[in-house]
């Protein structure tokens, strides 16, 4: 019995008979959170669960504050909004698609025009020369530049000039500047598609895809009608199709979406508005400590619109539009979140403006030889000036922050690069997804909100009660 008990002492057990000696410290070990090559990493679910905890915590507290010292100021109606505000918005949402109609009819007299060609050269007859045929072309484009150019300026005109509301404004601008894009890669794709076809090599340099509507079969009201409600800014003759419409999943979708917007519109009434209208004194006295406190407590609300806004229109919206549609591809956007360096987030987030760009901005240029980073240079600023008509005509103030915001991603996008390029792998990656973090959401977002509304605020004066953002 005493040697059974010995041999449990030395093998480190309890001992049924010895039960203070039994060995606690039998190896050399590190520390948990001691970091060492051979140790293996501890879990810290319960520090995540924490913080989630606690960011929950926090954002109550302020919540009860903002209660406590405004009350509850959202309403159903929001803002009052002029009469002309709204007829303005239903003329332009009605002649705006009417554009595209207009390059159709353009696309439709090219494609007979081809036609004659191409029956041409099969009879053997003799045609028109390069020179004719040249200048033929060189009127199609010009009257697609003059129609899309028309379009936009038009847009731009009415909402700032006649369009008081920013929320009907952005509305408004938003929608032009879809089919603007639409109309422009519609005109660019059958202009390939037309060559190709003149020229006979629609069999070998087309996508195998293209196949099933061949040009000039893909000119047809229908056809351009598909695409004009397609969740895509890039034109295609064909686009994979989904077999059925799920109905269960189109009541998700607009759930979703209209639970989001009701989220966005809470925050934006009840936390954003306060908070900029009180900024407004510390931006005009340039107190700059008062106006980076203002910043910091403003991203958090600017986040909370941004993330609620983003799930909204790329999975609720988007989504809900592919079903109805039977439109395949739902890749509009990757994991942006975890982007190491901005030009991953530029090219993820966003996919159907990317693609666009890519398509119809980028790979042309550097097809002609352009260097790409003279392609890349262009490219974010032809983005920054949408995003300066986007933002700076509905505020009636076209201040280039928006410009200025795209224009100085590209020094950090090369900084990110060579941090997610590192050798010491995670850390750098890690460095680089903070970066695009602060300075897309903590500061970037905020300090461009505050500056357009302080200049709303500072060119209408009393009239931002009546007409603040919804």
């Amino acid at each position: 019995m005493a040697e059974d008990a010995a041999r449990q002492v030395i093998a480190g057990q309890p001992s049924s008979r010895y039960k203070h000696v039994f060995a606690i410290h039998t190896k050399v070990r590190p520390s948990c959170l001691t970091h060492t090559p051979d140790a293996v990493a501890p879990s810290f679910v319960g520090f995540r669960n924490l913080m989630g905890l606690m960011l929950v915590a926090s954002n109550l507290r302020l919540m009860l504050e903002n209660f406590r010292k405004y009350g509850f100021l959202v309403t159903l109606s929001g803002a009052p909004v002029r009469p002309d505000d709204w007829a303005w918005f239903v003329i332009m949402y009605a002649l705006t698609p009417a554009f595209l109609f207009v390059a159709y009819a353009i696309e439709a007299a090219a494609a007979e025009y081809a036609r004659g060609i191409v029956g041409a050269h099969k009879r053997e007859e003799k045609h028109e020369d390069d020179g004719a045929l040249f200048s033929t072309w060189g009127v199609v484009a010009i009257c697609h530049a003059s129609n899309a150019t028309i379009m936009l300026g038009l847009a731009i005109y009415v909402v700032y000039m006649r369009i008081l509301n920013p929320s009907i404004a952005i509305f408004t601008i938003t929608h032009a500047i879809i089919v603007w894009l639409k109309v422009s890669s519609y005109a660019f794709t059958n202009r390939d598609l037309r060559h190709a076809y003149v020229n006979g090599q629609s069999d070998v340099n087309l996508p195998e895809l293209y196949k099933q509507c061949p040009y000039p079969r893909n000119i047809t009201l229908r056809n351009l009608c598909y695409f004009w409600w397609a969740p895509t800014l890039v034109y295609q003759p064909v686009y994979p199709s989904a077999p059925e419409r799920r109905w269960g999943f189109i009541a998700k979708r607009a759930c979703e979406f209209l639970i989001l917007n009701a989220l966005i519109l809470i925050a934006v009434q009840q936390y954003a508005l306060p908070l900029l209208r009180n900024s407004f004194d510390d931006v005009s006295q340039l107190k700059v400590i008062n106006v980076v406190e203002r910043v910091l407590k403003l991203s958090t609300i600017s986040l909370v619109c941004w993330l609620a806004g983003f799930f909204a229109i790329f999975q609720s919206f988007l989504n809900l539009l592919a079903e109805l549609l039977k439109f395949g591809d739902r890749e509009f956007y990757s994991d942006w979140w975890n982007s190491a360096d901005l030009r991953t987030y530029w090219t993820s987030w966003n996919k159907p403006v990317s693609h666009f760009l890519r398509r119809h901005v980028y790979t042309p240029m550097v097809g002609r030889g352009v260097p790409r980073n003279l392609a890349q240079l262009i490219t974010f600023t032809f983005s920054g000036l949408l995003h300066e008509v986007l933002v700076g005509v509905p505020t009636h103030n076209v201040l280039g922050v928006a410009f200025l915001g795209m224009l100085l991603q590209i020094p950090l996008i090369y900084l990110t690069d060579r941090l997610s390029r590192g050798e010491r792998g995670h850390n750098e990656k890690l460095m680089g997804n903070l970066i695009f973090w602060i300075s897309f959401c903590i500061f970037g977002q905020p300090l461009a909100v505050l500056i357009y509304f302080c200049a709303w605020q500072a060119k209408y004066g009393g009239e931002i009660t009546t007409v603040a953002v919804q």
